[in-house]
């Protein structure tokens, strides 16, 4: 007499787990950790600290992990190399500053009313983030010509913003006197990261924005 052993009956979430191991692929590899954004802005904002103040040359990418809370080799999930970082740095600020001057020319707004925004966003820009500023004119020279220059692309492009919103606002303006006036204005309001007025905010926001509108208006 031949006995019949019945199999225990699998439920379906078995089956289902039977069917995935036999499907995937022999060796299959789990899948990368997500980079954390956070922590790379960790890691930018202790750069930026740590090469203004001593130079790019002089400090460690160890340096910059320490200083951002990153132990280890964890920055390496973020960046290559030290000069990965400073790209990095370098790229956002100019990027940040670009996008934000094409929204207020894209707003629908008179060329006046778009000029004086465009002062005050230069302004606000070399307050709350003086140290990118201070570090793009002191390692612009570190950079490969490649980078270099397109980074200096994309500052032109935010320099001709300036320029065409000045010949719409003062059209008796030919391009080569416009272009002086911007550029005045532009170093006049960069010029407060090289030192510490001792100024409120509002106060120099305000004696800031009276320079910038002199270099453009005054005839």
């Amino acid at each position: 007499m031949i006995t019949t052993v019945h199999s225990p009956t699998r439920t379906e979430s078995e089956r289902g787990k039977e069917t995935a191991r036999l499907s995937a692929p022999h060796g299959t590899k789990r899948a990368k950790r997500v980079r954390d954004p956070e922590r790379g802005l960790k890691i930018l904002s202790a750069a930026a600290t740590l090469f203004a103040d001593r130079g790019f040359h002089a400090v460690s990418l160890g340096e910059i992990g320490s200083a951002s809370g990153i132990v280890g080799s964890g920055i390496y999930r973020h960046f290559d190399n030290k000069y990965a970082v400073l790209v990095a740095l370098l790229d956002k600020a100019i990027s940040d500053l670009l996008d934000e001057a094409e929204q207020i020319a894209d707003a629908g707004l008179s060329s006046s009313d778009i000029l004086t925004r465009l002062v005050h966003q230069q302004i606000n820009f070399c307050i709350d983030r003086r140290l990118e500023v201070q570090l793009y004119r002191q390692e612009i020279s570190s950079l490969n010509p490649e980078d270099a220059r397109r980074l200096k692309r994309m500052q032109r492009r935010y320099n001709e913003e300036w320029i065409a919103t000045l010949l719409e606002t003062r059209p008796e303006l030919d391009e080569a006197n416009a272009r002086a006036m911007v550029y005045s204005a532009i170093g006049a309001i960069q010029s407060i990261v090289n030192f510490d007025s001792g100024l409120p905010r509002e106060a120099l926001v305000h004696r800031m924005d009276k320079i910038a509108r002199a270099c453009l208006f005054v005839a």
